[in-house]
């Protein structure tokens, strides 16, 4: 039976504007950053964009807070709406849990467990790699010493530390660089550690499955 409480309702509802409102603070950040050259009065369109997708976050935060009825406990339980409200990075895999609502649909998910796990995390790792690539980008291309200096190296800084390989070729100089960097490490690992755990549980799975299949008949 479908749950009909008021913070279900409240996520049914909230959903796609939320997704929606992710994409729009992407989309509105990677040409901020992008597009430096553009009109002022363009750069505060898209920073009201960013803001403005900001405070939608926050207005469904408070509400599924207050309709949870948990108290400061919420924020402990709901942990990744509580990074996705505070750190600008995290924003956009808010679309994550709008793929995941669709996949739902008539009270089951579409997709094997499997396979939702590896959408999931390509969808978190394309999320992430992009946003995190855009923010180091603007942190290190004016730093005296960087030598991240386009966005193209700040994409293959990205994938080599997301992937937690680490070449070395690219570093971040400035602070907030760095503490992007851990982010995106730490952020690598997990969604790594994801795949392969899902990964090894399908093989073996398909392996238990292989082995019950009776051969044929001996005469």
């Amino acid at each position: 039976m479908d749950d009909d409480s008021p913070l279900s309702r409240w996520d049914r509802r909230i959903g796609l504007p939320l997704g929606i409102a992710s994409l729009v603070f992407l989309g509105a950040y990677a040409v901020h950053v992008l597009l430096p050259g553009l009109p002022t009065a363009a750069h505060v369109f898209f920073l009201a964009l960013m803001y403005t997708a900001w405070a939608l976050f926050a207005v469904d935060y408070a509400v599924r807070w207050r309709l949870s009825g948990e108290g400061p406990g919420f924020v402990r339980r709901h942990w990744l709406d509580t990074l996705v409200l505070v750190l600008p990075l995290m924003r956009p895999l808010r679309v994550v849990r709008t793929y995941e609502s669709i996949q739902h649909r008539r009270g089951h998910p579409r997709l094997a467990l499997h396979a939702r796990v590896a959408a999931y995390s390509a969808l978190s790792i394309a999320l992430l790699g992009f946003s995190g690539a855009l923010a180091v980008y603007q942190a290190e291309r004016s730093a005296p010493d960087a030598n991240i200096r386009t966005f193209g190296d700040s994409l293959w800084w990205t994938c080599s530390t997301l992937s937690t390989v680490g070449y070395g070729d690219y570093v971040p100089v400035t602070t907030r660089g760095r503490f992007i960097a851990v982010g995106l490490m730490a952020c690598g690992l997990g969604l790594l550690g994801t795949v392969t755990g899902s990964f090894s549980s399908w093989m073996l799975q398909r392996f238990s499955l292989s082995e019950d299949v009776p051969g044929p008949p001996e005469h």
